[in-house]
């Protein structure tokens, strides 16, 4: 497309001399606003990606993709019966029993907070990998009989306990007296402390076994508050839903995890979707510096157009001249945008921990973000559209400058000067 006559004139114009140095400066701005504008739209979409991505995994990997509920909302009764009946529909991967309710958790050493106390089979609890695999003291070999429970990392911490030590526990369902109602209190001796990585669950659930948790919530060894429901593809779960109506027993309740978090999944994703719009703008604007370092090439450049004109260069080639100049502006910022993008998204952890080491302050807490690292997932088509939408800019910033510098005549150019 271009040959190497247009190829030499664009380099020379490009890497000009100290008397064009101002063009230069301006063509070296336009390079780094590409090249920050396409890297930090790609840093900025892989985050809020992760962040999605984390999100759902250790919401969904804690509490399931749907839950089956009495209709009454009451106890679940003959939970067996309906737990078989779920695990037999086509997609379902598994179907877990579970009683829990909301408690006070205090300590001897004076502590308290809320939290939810979850019931589960030990053998449940040992198959779920997010738990299971996130064990930092203890062991879930010991989680079983009616005085143990495990804990999550940041609330032995807040509490001040750690394996071994005893956890009380406090219902506000008491039970009625002749002197009024009596909250119901229980010990129980941590056996496992977890951390899977999101403050909520780290910081406020404990698990109990099933039995314990019947006998403390006062269920009956027949009743369940839920069977918990995790199935091969979550973006089906409403196919599954269906069919699980069709499989139990009439007077259940089911709730998937879009009804369940459907609002706050939709915020993400309009927060994700105006970031993207906003962040463009940052191209554009590098597209319209480009637009003007042209526009002051072509006007300096206006006597050499003229010579090329009259010693046979073609309109086209002129035009193909600054095409090249501008695209290789917009090309090269786009690679280098692309690079530095990728390389902080593959070390956007040590970089944090980095900056949090020179400024001596905490980013992104925790407790207001939910997860304890920051994630950055790189989605290779979101990566090849942004690197497209910056090509595309680039290209376009060029075309007008490009056709006023093949319209140049040269006679009335060479008449001026």
């Amino acid at each position: 497309m271009f040959n190497a006559f247009e190829r030499t004139v664009a380099k020379r114009y490009l890497l000009s001399r100290k008397s064009d140095r101002f063009t230069s400066v301006i063509a070296i701005f336009s390079f780094l606003g590409i090249m920050l504008g396409v890297a930090t739209l790609i840093i900025v979409m892989s985050v809020m990606g992760g962040f999605r991505q984390e999100l759902l995994g250790r919401i969904l990997g804690l509490n399931g993709h749907m839950g089956v509920f009495a209709a009454e909302r009451g106890n679940l009764r003959d939970f067996d019966a309906v737990a078989a009946a779920v695990r037999r529909v086509p997609g379902v991967v598994s179907a877990t029993p579970i009683v829990e309710g909301q408690v006070l958790l205090t300590a001897e050493g004076g502590g308290a907070s809320g939290g939810l106390a979850r019931g589960i089979r030990p053998e449940d609890l040992r198959a779920r990998e997010i738990i299971a695999g996130n064990i930092r003291a203890g062991s879930l070999d010991q989680f079983g009989g009616d005085d143990a429970i495990a804990i999550g990392t940041r609330l032995a911490f807040r509490m001040g306990i750690s394996v071994g030590d005893r956890l009380t526990l406090v219902s506000p369902q008491g039970r009625a007296t002749v002197i009024g109602t009596i909250p119901r209190l229980r010990a129980y001796r941590v056996v496992a402390l977890f951390e899977v990585g999101m403050n909520e669950y780290d910081s406020s659930y404990v698990f109990l076994p099933l039995s314990a948790a019947q006998t403390y919530f006062q269920t009956g060894p027949d009743a369940a508050t839920q069977v918990e429901v995790f199935v091969a593809d979550p973006t089906r779960v409403r196919a599954v839903n269906r069919e699980i109506r069709a499989a139990v027993p009439s007077g259940i309740r089911i709730l998937d995890w879009q009804d369940a978090n459907s609002s706050f999944f939709a915020a993400v994703q309009v927060e994700r979707n105006v970031m993207f719009l906003i962040l463009t703008l940052i191209i554009i604007v590098a597209a319209f510096n480009i637009i003007s370092s042209l526009i002051m090439l072509v006007k300096d450049k206006g006597r050499d157009i003229a010579v090329l004109r009259t010693m046979g260069a073609t309109r086209g080639a002129i035009m193909r001249i600054f095409l090249l100049c501008g695209a290789s502006i917009g090309a090269i910022g786009t690679l280098m945008g692309f690079a530095v993008g990728v390389l902080f998204c593959l070390n956007i952890e040590s970089i944090r921990q980095f900056i949090q080491m020179l400024s001596g302050t905490e980013l992104f807490s925790p407790e207001v973000y939910f997860l304890t690292r920051l994630p950055a997932v790189l989605n290779w088509a979101e990566v090849a559209q942004v690197v497209a939408l910056a090509l595309a800019l680039a290209l376009l910033a060029t075309i007008y400058p490009s056709w006023r510098a093949a319209r140049t005549d040269p006679v009335e150019m060479l008449r001026n000067e």
